[in-house]
C-alpha cells in the first residue's frame, strides 16, 4: 500500500500538525511518501524527511500562501504518476477545501474530521464522530480513486524521528499557477498567540465571567500555562469577544490534551467542539453544570476566587 500524507504550512512556517498524518499512515504500514508546498525551502523538507519518509518538495515563491486551485492542480499531478492509495491530510481551514477538491479532481472517496484509522483486512477504515461526539461510524473507500482522510488536528500521536528519510526536489510547472482567485498578502488578527485548533492546552471563558471586562483573566490563565484562548458562543453572539475566539458547533472544533472551561454552563452546542479532548477541567459555580458531565476534573466555586489563585500557582511552578 502507498500513502500519501500532505503537509501544512503558513508563510513558510511547517506547522507540527504535519506530522500527525504520518503518524497515522505509519500505523497502516505501507509505502509513507510526503507533499510539501512551500514558497521557500528552509528547513521544512528536512524537519519532514527526518521522519523517515520520501518527501515531494514543491517549492516556488508563488506557494507561500495558501491557493487550493493551484495546490490541488499540483498534487493532483504527483498523485496520477504516484497513485497512492491513501492520502492523509489535517482537517484545517485549509485541508478540509483542499482534500475535497482533490476527492473530485481525482475520482476518490473521501472522510473528514475523522479521529482514527485502521485496517480492516485489506481495506483502510476511517472513524468519524457524528452527532456531537455522541456516535461513531466508520468510512471505507468504494470508489476506483485514492481514499482521501482529512484528521481532526490533535487526535492522532506525531510521528517520531526515523532514519531513511529523503527530499525529491520537484519542479513547479507555472501554467498550474495561474489561478482565479489570487492570495496576495495575509492579515493576522490581533489575539491568542497559540491557534486553537492546533493548541495542546485551551483556557476558555463563558458567561460566568459576567462582562467583556473580566476576560482578561481568561487570558492571563492561558498565558501562564502557554495556552491558545477560547470562548463559549454565548459571549462571542453578545460582543465581549471576536469570533476568532468560538469554540463549538458555530465556531472551531478542538481536540487538545486539556482544555480549562471557565464559567462555561455547558450547552450541547459548546460540548460538540470540545467533548473529545483528553482532560476537561470544568471551573463554575453552579454544581449541577452540564459541563460537570463531562468533566474529568470539577471545580464548584466563584471563578474570581479560583482563576486568580489558579494563575498565581501556575506562575509560580513555571518559574
Amino acid at each position: 500500500m502507498k500513502i500519501l500524507t500532505i503537509a501544512e504550512q503558513k508563510e513558510n512556517s511547517l506547522s507540527n500538525i504535519s506530522f500527525e498524518p504520518i503518524g497515522a499512515a505509519r500505523s497502516l504500514g505501507g509505502e509513507i511518501s510526503t507533499a510539501l508546498l512551500a514558497g521557500e525551502a528552509g528547513d521544512i523538507a528536512q524537519r519532514l524527511s527526518a521522519k523517515g519518509v520520501k518527501v515531494f518538495a514543491f517549492i516556488n515563491p508563488e506557494l507561500r500562501y495558501f491557493q487550493d486551485e493551484a495546490y490541488a492542480r499540483i498534487l493532483k499531478g504527483l498523485i496520477d504518476r504516484e497513485k497512492p492509495d491513501v492520502v492523509i491530510g489535517s482537517a484545517t481551514f485549509y485541508g478540509k477545501g483542499l482534500l475535497a477538491r482533490l476527492a473530485a479532481l481525482c475520482g476518490g472517496g473521501m472522510a473528514s474530521d475523522c479521529v482514527g484509522l485502521s485496517m480492516e483486512g485489506d481495506a483502510v477504515t476511517a472513524r468519524r464522530p457524528a452527532y456531537g461526539g455522541n456516535v461513531f461510524f466508520t468510512i471505507q473507500n468504494n470508489s476506483s480513486g485514492p481514499f482521501f482522510v482529512g484528521l481532526r488536528p490533535k487526535a492522532m500521536p506525531e510521528a517520531t524521528d526515523e532514519s531513511g528519510g529523503e527530499i525529491v526536489e520537484e519542479s513547479v510547472d507555472p501554467s498550474l499557477l495561474t489561478v482565479k482567485a489570487k492570495v496576495t498578502g495575509r492579515n493576522t488578527q490581533a489575539g491568542s498567540k497559540v491557534s486553537l485548533t492546533e493548541a495542546d492546552i485551551i483556557v476558555s471563558g463563558g458567561r460566568g465571567i459576567r462582562g467583556p471586562e473580566n476576560f482578561k483573566l481568561i487570558e492571563e490563565l492561558a498565558d501562564s500555562l502557554g495556552a491558545a484562548v477560547g470562548a463559549s458562543r454565548a459571549i462571542v453572539d453578545a460582543g465581549w469577544v471576536e469570533y476568532m475566539y468560538q469554540v463549538g458547533q458555530t465556531g472551531k472544533t478542538v481536540n487538545p490534551k486539556l482544555y480549562i472551561a471557565v464559567g462555561i454552563s455547558g450547552a450541547i452546542q459548546h460540548l460538540v467542539g470540545m467533548r473529545s479532548s483528553k482532560t476537561i477541567v470544568a471551573i463554575n459555580r453552579d454544581k449541577d453544570a452540564p459541563i460537570f458531565n463531562i468533566a474529568t476534573y470539577g471545580i464548584v466555586g466563584d471563578l474570581f476566587d479560583v482563576i486568580p489563585v489558579l494563575t498565581k500557582k501556575i506562575k509560580e511552578v513555571m518559574q
